[in-house]
């Protein structure tokens, strides 16, 4: 006969813990999105005048400096660290930080597709960071600042010169709004606002600092560019995409809802309000994980310790005596148990990286929702513990 375990009397508010697309900001309605000029050409100055905008409180809210370029391209995040790497690479040697998947999927990119040559990778495993200080920026130095499926980060940016030869091309889609981007160590930074934001996806944001942008009119890759991804036309940036005129058709409705969104965070005081919430939420999840002794962060280095992207693994000593299928099976368990429940979804491990919980808790995430998320996680655990000594 199984046992029952008891469940929880409090529940969260807002189950949606996905690390993306993320959960909407707190009180967010489709009301809100009711000025988008739907049906206009995005090129008309309705649809002109909502780009310009999204443009604008994106460098409000980031604090990007004043002479950076700020482009709104497709694709979301991966189109527009696509359009970085194919052109800007070549033209010095290249390397490529990876601790794991998306940062990995760049190295793939630049080995396999551009068929660059001189490329130096610098690799850790999940939980880690290579060693930042053997970086050579002598190159272009290629980079994730937030691990998205490892919960990883830097801890800054002071491990970049600043009298680099290289470019720094930096993949931030889920460090933005939510961590402190050091952008006089970045050349180029890239992020969908589907992430931190919870904006609707398929739309990325390109900046490029001046050295970038000198590049960009100084070299010419050696392999033929995608309309999609040319940046410049008779050998001078297209000044008219980061002014607004992108490249193909944008949604307005998320523009609207990117707008939305930004607005938001201004009135949470900008990016330290961001910070600060994603921050308490961590420290929720931080608390819960030193009484637990069934559950660990996957980032060894609490310094290192994603605030938005938070991977746990399950480190009980009987689950960890099972096999690593079996491991995966019992974190998927937990995962069916709180999505049946309505109580989380979409909180497994990414499916590259080792098995456990992946718990998004960025800014538009309530504090109270991860505190009552965590009694439930004990409860998925005890529930799922019960099922294997009854197997035994």
């Amino acid at each position: 006969m199984s046992t029952l375990i008891a469940k929880p009397d409090d529940r969260p508010a807002n189950p949606n813990f996905s690390s993306g697309p993320c959960s909407k900001r707190p009180g967010w309605s489709l009301d809100g999105l009711s000025d988008a000029p739907l049906g206009r050409s995005h090129r008309a100055k309705p649809g002109k005048a909502k780009l310009a905008e999204a443009i604008d409180l994106t460098r409000k809210v980031l604090g990007v400096p004043d002479d950076y370029r700020i482009g709104i391209v497709p694709a979301s995040d991966t189109g527009a660290v696509e359009m970085a790497l194919w052109s800007l690479l070549g033209a010095r040697g290249v390397e490529m930080l990876a601790w794991e998947s998306f940062g990995s999927g760049w190295v793939t990119d630049v080995v396999k597709q551009l068929k660059l040559e001189n490329v130096r990778k610098l690799e850790a495993p999940y939980g880690e960071l290579p060693d930042l200080g053997t970086v050579d920026f002598a190159n272009d130095v290629v980079f994730t600042w937030n691990g998205t499926t490892s919960g990883v980060r830097v801890p800054d940016g002071d491990w970049i010169p600043a009298d680099r030869e290289g470019l720094t091309i930096c993949d931030a889609t889920s460090a933005a709004f939510a961590q402190d981007l050091d952008f006089a160590k970045l050349d180029v930074v890239t992020f969908s606002w589907q992430k931190v934001l919870g904006g609707e996806a398929a739309h990325g944001v390109l900046i490029l600092s001046p050295r970038a942008v000198e590049r960009l009119e100084s070299y010419t890759p050696a392999w033929p560019l995608p309309k999609i991804f040319r940046l410049t036309k008779g050998g001078k940036l297209i000044e008219g995409i980061f002014r607004g005129e992108t490249i193909n058709t944008p949604s307005m409705l998320c523009v609207e809802d990117y707008l939305d969104a930004l607005k938001w965070a201004d009135s949470l005081g900008g990016l330290s309000g961001l910070i600060n919430r994603a921050d308490s939420n961590l420290k929720v999840l931080a608390d819960w994980v030193a009484e637990t002794p069934w559950a660990e962060f996957l980032a060894k280095d609490p310094a290192t310790r994603s605030n938005t992207s938070v991977c746990l693994t399950v480190v009980d000593p009987d689950v960890l005596a099972l096999g690593s299928d079996q491991q995966a099976a019992f974190a998927k368990g937990m995962v069916a148990l709180l999505d049946g429940e309505g109580i989380a979804y979409d909180i497994g491990a990414y499916r590259d990286a080792p098995s456990g919980l992946r718990i998004w808790a960025g800014a538009t995430i309530e504090t109270s929702d991860l505190k009552a998320l965590t009694v439930w996680l004990d409860w998925a655990f005890q529930t799922e513990k019960a099922k294997l000594a009854q197997a035994a």
